[in-house]
This record gives C-alpha cells, structure tokens and sequence, in this order.
C-alpha cells in the first residue's frame, strides 16, 4: 500500500485532459474541495469549459517537460484523465496512441522522478476486459479480458494499466489509484457511446443483444473526486447498478435500428466511420454485440461509494435531455438506413 499524504501537507493536485469535459469538470470540483490547496489544469489545447479555481498550464503530456511543470508547482496528487477514446478529435489514430501511450510514459516518468508526488490516479475504462462471448456473466478487478482488446481505446487502456502497474512496483511508496469506468453517460457529456444513441438509426449486430453497463457522468466525477481527496489504493470497477440490454437502450431512446451480420466486427467499426456517423472502433462494434458486466462491490465496501444513478436511471436522464428530436424526421431515418445498406453490399473494401 503506498503512503498517503501526510495531514496538513501542502495538496496540489495537477489533473491532465482538462480541455475536455470530464477534466475540466473535475478540475472545478476539486479546486472547490476544502481537503484541496491547489489544482493545476494541463493540456495541449486551452480549455473551454470552467475550469473553477483551478489553474491552467498549456503543455503537452508528451514531452518530457511535463516533469518540469510538476517540480514548479510541487504537485503531490497527480491524476491522469487524459487517455483518449476518441481519434477522430486529435487528428487520427496515430496522434490517440501517442497521446495514451507515450503521454502516460512521459507522466509516470516525471512522477518516477519526483520526491514529491504521493498519490497518482488513473481514469481507465471497463474496456480492458474486452467484449467477447466466452466472457464470464460479471468481470471482478481480479479478472482478465477472455479475449484481449486488438484496437482502439482498450488496447491503449489495457497498455496504460499495464505501465501504471510497473510504476507502482517502483515507487510502493506512491499511493497508485486505477479508476475502470463504464461508459460515461448523462446530459452532459460526449463518448462515442452517447453519440451511438444520437445517430438518427443504429446499426445493430444482427443476433446479438449486449448487456450494457452506464455510470452518470456525475458518479463518475464523484468517484475521481473521493479517490483523489482519499486513501484507496487499488482497482475499482465503476458502474451503475443494474443494466440494459442494447434493444432496451434503443427503444428507450427512441431509435430505429437496422440490424447487420456481424462477419466482420472492423466492417462494422468502417461502417460508423465511413459516414461519419460517430467515432467507433471495432472493439466498440464488439461491444455492442456481446456486452460487459462488472463486479462494484469494491467499489462500495472500500472507496465507500454506492452511484446514485442506476444505469437504466443514468440513461433515461440522458435520453430526456438528449434525443430530443425523437420521432425522428423519417427522411432522416431513410437517408441513414440507405448509406448503411449500401456500404454493407457494396464497396467493402473503402
């Protein structure tokens, strides 16, 4: 168990990906914590949401003159919210892995070096499980993936974890904190996930039905926020009571769905992407089919926190604030389905 920081120690807090949502919400909550003297904001693009009392510093993950910033400030809570899910936002696949790759070396780097930082947490995802259907009914953090995760945001985040667990054996003087996440959703926030329930029609894996598992963005910030101010060491999975099967999702949204073989998971993935329908990979196209459930009772018994909203709960206040034009324009429904159908039985190698 790494220590913890000593009561009545100067806390600075630095927190990367704050140019995005959750970042920066989380920035803003912490720099309002009493149990908190200072959070420093970092990114690569300045904010546009607010970011409270906290500080910003313009920098990039990537460079090693991270280390430099975290010595002038003296930051001894670091919390890394900057693992990409989405390529499409920084330029491409390429800049997501570098990004999550070598921005999480660079970082567990400074803090190698630092005589400082006491606690690190990591913002992961459910993801590193996989999706397949050998999967057991519920995955406990003691668990691996039945079929480890070949692309996309899972790989990197199975990486990352990965790196993370090497750093802890290094410095078991450093509280080490591993947040895995359902997907994120509410009123606020934009995943590849919320965008999937936005689209006009959803391709669905024809013959398969996945059990979904949601966290309300306001759980999720909450759950960062205890392990940040706290002393829980550990992984947590971090979810929503309860779930929803994928037909139950989309009816509740209201979405018409057209259901696809699924020979191919990756043609799926190129059928979101070719028309620009929302940022899925494979591995999210896997997801859908075959689902993942997991295990919070380590959660609740040990970081002390039980989410307030239920998945079916943290999906219906996203679905009233968010597909609000349902019944949908049957044009629309029209147009969506055509472009689908056509990529399916023609041009399969675009």
């Amino acid at each position: 168990m790494g220590a913890a920081v000593e009561p009545g120690m100067r806390r600075t807090v630095l927190v990367t990906g704050v140019s995005r949502y959750v970042g920066a919400r989380l920035a803003a909550m912490l720099s309002a914590d009493p149990a908190i003297e200072r959070v420093v904001g970092v990114d690569v693009v300045a904010p546009t949401h607010d970011l409270g009392g906290a500080g910003f510093v313009r920098t990039d993950v990537r460079d090693p003159a991270i280390a430099a910033v975290m010595e002038r400030e003296r930051t001894d809570t670091v919390v890394h919210a900057g693992v990409l899910a989405t390529p499409r936002s920084v330029g491409g696949r390429v800049s997501m892995k570098e990004i999550n790759i070598i921005g999480t070396m660079q970082l567990l780097a400074a803090c190698q070096r630092s005589d400082v930082v006491r606690r690190l947490v990591v913002k992961s995802t459910t993801a590193v499980y996989g999706s397949s259907p050998r999967d057991p009914a519920v995955f406990t953090e003691d668990m691996t993936a039945r079929s480890a995760p070949r692309s996309g945001y899972a790989k990197d985040a199975v990486e990352v974890e990965a790196y993370v667990r090497g750093f802890a054996r290094r410095r078991p003087d450093i509280a080490v904190t591993t947040l895995r996440f359902a997907n994120f959703m509410g009123p606020r926030v934009t995943t590849p996930m919320t965008a999937y329930f936005e689209l006009p029609v959803a391709p669905t894996p024809l013959g398969f039905d996945g059990r979904l598992q949601f966290i309300h963005e306001d759980d999720g910030l909450e759950v960062m926020r205890l392990a940040t101010v706290g002393d829980h060491p550990g992984t947590f999975n971090a979810a929503g009571d309860g779930l929803l099967t994928l037909s139950q999702a989309l009816r509740i949204a209201g979405r018409p769905s057209v259901p696809l073989p699924t020979v191919s998971s990756t043609l799926v993935g190129q059928l979101f992407r070719r028309f620009g329908l929302v940022d899925f990979s494979g591995e999210q196209a896997r997801f859908l089919a075959h689902g993942r459930v997991v295990d919070c009772t380590r959660l609740h018994h040990e970081l002390g926190y039980r989410p307030k909203h239920s998945t079916p709960e943290a999906f219906a206040e996203f679905v009233r604030e968010r597909c609000v034009d349902a019944p949908l324009r049957r044009e629309r429904i029209v147009a969506a389905e055509a472009a689908i159908r056509d990529r399916l039985h023609g041009g399969r190698d675009a």
